[in-house]
């Protein structure tokens, strides 16, 4: 189940998850100043327990959040979870230790942190084991009927794996005329009645219409009487676009486009993004310069002191302008001999051995912040593509022109929820979830895809 704030839609599960962690990680802080001290008035600093316990906590759930804990379609086992808690409570205390030199008020101790961690630790163990034996009983899933059962409904068919299923559960399908049948018998609800009552019987909380042909006896009353008795009515591609993070371009004609919720963009907008692009790369510029030092003194150690340490490369950006993008070489320097263009593969033999660490580690990608700078990128949005792909992938994917409507971006949605793609095919599945942040694109969407990219990089998905 899923509701819309700030025009994105967040899994109703995850919103009581996080607050239930906000609470455990308040009281964690009480605990363990109860627990070091005694009583909260032996504390230094001038700042009430209340807010060190709210500074606390909103900055560990950041924490959390970067890396990947608060994600619907994250796939980590026991032991993939039991990690991210780790690296992510760590990386909380580390940035309330900074929030101490910066506000010494918040002062805590070392002791009062050490066990307000440990504490933290204990009870989101004990929350999240509550939390996914809750979710998998189906208390927060939304009960779905499906109105059609032909060709459209594949897509529905398709989310066969947990995490797919995560907000919903499918009550049944009920064919309609003109339908060429594609789900199994056990599946298909025939109307007893009318759909009203059907749907009374089956306690359904959403219909999707999913017709293969809505010009044949489209039940307009039976789904006015269902909206009038407070059950929900979606058509198949809000409903996908939901569940999955994605705009389904199979099941998409051109009028969604046009009269959907989503694509705003605005001056103000704009200028936010602006500004928050030059102070974000200006600050990570500045940060990341020992970095930057070292990997251009690494390429040139390993690779030879006559090799350049930069490559410029053509990429399609904004309203499909040309532009140059620079990265940190990471291929030999004759990768493309022969002068065509070539996907990047898995294990390329292209890539030099200091380069493989380049692009685990993403490193390669730090100088596109001068694209940044020059206004040629923003943080966020789709990866730009080289002009000899976007030329041939314009012809045969259809929409791909449209993700040029915003400026490329270092990170994306995409590269959120999609491996590397190197192929026409991915291609495709990666303009799904660029169209999603095209539609979506908001200042507070950025920021999470920012901090969810923390995960990525850590934990080196997609690097090829």
């Amino acid at each position: 189940m899923a509701i819309r704030l700030f025009r994105q839609y967040v899994s109703l599960p995850i919103l009581f998850l996080l607050a239930a962690e906000l609470l455990v990680f308040a009281f964690a802080l009480w605990a363990g100043v109860i627990l070091v001290l005694g009583e909260p008035s032996q504390m230094t600093g001038s700042a009430p327990l209340w807010s060190r316990s709210v500074l606390y906590a909103a900055t560990t759930a950041l924490s959390f959040l970067a890396v990947g804990l608060y994600s619907v379609r994250s796939r980590a086992g026991a032991v993939g979870t039991l990690v991210r808690v780790i690296a992510g409570g760590a990386a909380g205390v580390l940035a309330t230790t900074l929030w101490f030199y910066l506000f010494p008020e918040t002062f805590l101790g070392r002791g009062v942190l050490a066990a307000t961690a440990a504490i933290s630790f204990v009870g989101i163990c004990a929350t999240r084991l509550a939390f996914h034996k809750t979710v998998d009983e189906s208390l927060f899933k939304r009960r779905v009927l499906v109105l059609g059962a032909g060709q459209r409904v594949m897509s529905i068919l398709k989310l066969r794996r947990r995490s797919d299923q995560r907000g919903f559960v499918i009550v049944g399908y009920v064919p309609t005329m003109g339908d060429m049948i594609t789900v199994s018998d056990d599946q298909l609800l025939v109307e007893q009645g009318s759909l009203l009552e059907l749907a009374r019987t089956a306690r359904v909380d959403e219909i999707v219409v999913a017709q293969d042909d809505r010009r044949q006896e489209f039940p307009l009353q039976d789904l006015l009487d269902c909206r009038l008795e407070g059950i929900e009515v979606n058509d198949l591609l809000t409903f996908l676009e939901r569940e999955t993070g994605k705009v389904q371009l199979d099941v998409m004609n051109p009028s969604w486009f046009i009269f959907s919720d989503g694509f705003k963009r605005s001056g103000f907008s704009d200028v936010t993004k602006r500004g928050f692009d030059i102070l974000a790369a200006s600050i990570l510029l500045i940060v990341n310069l020992p970095i930057i030092v070292f990997v251009y003194l690494g390429i040139k150690l390993t690779d030879g002191l006559s090799k350049p340490a930069f490559y410029s490369q053509r990429r399609v950006g904004l309203n499909g302008e040309v532009f140059i993008i620079r990265k940190f070489r990471s291929m030999s320097v004759n990768a493309e001999q022969d002068g065509k263009p070539q996907w990047a593969t898995s294990n390329d033999s292209r890539v030099t051995k200091f380069g493989s660490f380049l692009r685990l580690t993403r490193c390669d990608e730090l100088p596109q912040l001068f694209n940044v700078l020059a206004g040629d990128m923003s943080f966020v949005g789709p990866r730009p593509e080289r002009p000899e792909f976007v030329s041939h992938l314009n012809e045969v994917i259809p929409y791909y022109r449209e993700r040029h409507c915003v400026k490329p971006g270092i990170t994306g949605w995409a590269q959120l929820c999609y491996p590397y793609g190197s192929s026409e095919q991915d291609a495709m599945e990666k303009l799904k979830f660029d169209m999603y942040y095209v539609k979506n694109q908001s200042l507070l969407f950025d920021l999470a895809i920012l901090l969810q990219t923390v995960e990525v990089v850590l934990w080196g998905k997609g690097a090829r």
